[in-house]
């Protein structure tokens, strides 16, 4: 840890540059203690690792900050300076009494106050949902920032998140949904958005980078957005993602496809209207296939042209599914208000664009025209490539 207390209750921080032979005359003359357990720690001086306090072997919170690596020393302190530089008010590690946490950064700006945690390392979904809660109960703003290094860039605007990493989201003051992370290494901010998810691992996003030295925490807390995404690339990569997908079944897939092969349905001849890719689908862990494959079977199916789609209908079919673990929503905690289902209503208004559905009311949709389901591969390609060529300007996000 970077900060802690004296003997005389002053609060000590290696936050501020101090040259090392200052350190080593404080180190002589003085007593710390964590501010956090109220043990004894030592102020360690080295070449290997950055100037630092440390536990004593048996202490309370001893376990917690020893687990502490060079890389979130690192990014935490320089993300402090960062702020310090801009004049915005800061203070490192400070230890809050009342909800008894510790975040990495706390911070005034804009009339808010932000707890910012810098996290390299996975914890538990019940310890970072306890802390985000205890930070809206203390009228903090939580700003949790990922180590960089957990982003895994498969290929060009291919990405692979894990559930954890689904936790780093938040949403900019524009409404945007992005995913912020910072390196020490590189002194850069990664910034991830316009996040499409078409496996449960895997997702098709947007990643700009900026240097810690030219960016201020306006561009962190509201980053200009490319939304732009290409329909042909997310259909290479769905069609990618279900072949690999079939080869190696899980029981959760064996009962997917055992229920479309029920309803004369094969996975390798879905049409092209199922799996789209939606705004908000990062909400539902579930791959789109599957659920708006679901949402086929159960609302479109059986209808014909004319026959009206309420939504709330649709509502009632969808939660069916999650009773049953057929599909699963994801939970974000710095987005708490946010309902999966809002992605199934882009869905129906993708529908709608494309000329499917016609929106009579908030809720209620009149089906236009059925969806057409290919018999062969070669149906399929020429239904893709037609559907592709006619919508493509009402696919592409931009």
């Amino acid at each position: 840890m970077l900060t802690a207390q004296t003997k005389s209750g002053t609060i000590f921080s290696l936050g501020k540059e101090y040259k090392k032979e200052t350190l080593v005359f404080i180190r002589k003359n003085e007593e710390f203690f964590c501010p956090a357990c109220g043990e004894r720690v030592s102020l360690k001086l080295g070449t290997q690792r950055i100037n630092h306090f440390a536990h004593r072997s048996g202490t309370v919170c001893r376990d917690f900050y020893e687990g502490e690596t060079l890389y979130h020393m690192e990014g935490k302190l320089q993300l402090y300076q960062w702020l310090e530089k801009q004049g915005i008010p800061a203070v490192l590690e400070y230890y809050d009494s009342v909800i008894k946490q510790r975040p990495d950064i706390v911070f005034l700006y804009g009339g808010n106050k932000y707890a910012l945690e810098y996290q390299c390392s996975p914890i538990s979904e019940e310890i970072f949902f306890k802390r985000t809660a205890a930070y809206y109960q203390q009228n903090y703003i939580p700003l949790w920032i990922m180590g960089s290094k957990r982003l895994k860039a498969k290929r060009s605007n291919v990405i692979s998140l894990s559930n954890f990493d689904y936790f780093f989201f938040r949403k900019t003051k524009d409404n945007h949904l992005i995913l912020p992370s910072y390196c020490p290494d590189e002194k850069q901010f990664k910034i991830l958005s316009s996040v499409y998810p078409y496996s449960i691992k895997n997702a098709i996003a947007n990643i700009t980078h900026h240097s810690i030295q030219k960016t201020g925490i306006e561009e962190i807390l509201a980053p200009k957005i490319n939304h732009y995404l290409s329909f042909a690339k997310w259909s290479m990569e769905l069609e990618k993602f279900t072949m690999n997908w079939s080869l190696h079944p899980s029981p959760d897939l064996n009962r997917f496809l055992r229920e479309i092969y029920h309803h004369n349905l094969n996975l390798y001849l879905l049409p092209p209207e199922i799996g789209l890719p939606v705004g908000h689908s990062l909400f539902i862990q579930t791959p789109s296939i599957i659920w708006q494959t679901y949402l086929y079977l159960d609302v479109l199916q059986d209808k014909t042209p004319k026959d009206l789609i309420d939504l709330r209908e649709v509502e009632r079919h969808y939660n069916k599914r999650l009773m049953k673990n057929e599909i699963i929503n994801r939970n974000i905690p710095q987005l708490p208000s946010e309902k999966p289902f809002h992605s199934v209503k882009e869905y129906f208004f993708q529908l709608e664009r494309l000329g499917i559905l016609m929106k009579k009311s908030e809720t209620v949709f009149q089906l236009q025209t059925k969806i057409f389901i290919p018999k062969s591969n070669r149906e399929k390609e020429e239904r893709r490539n037609e559907f592709c060529q006619k919508n493509k300007f009402i696919l592409a996000k931009k």
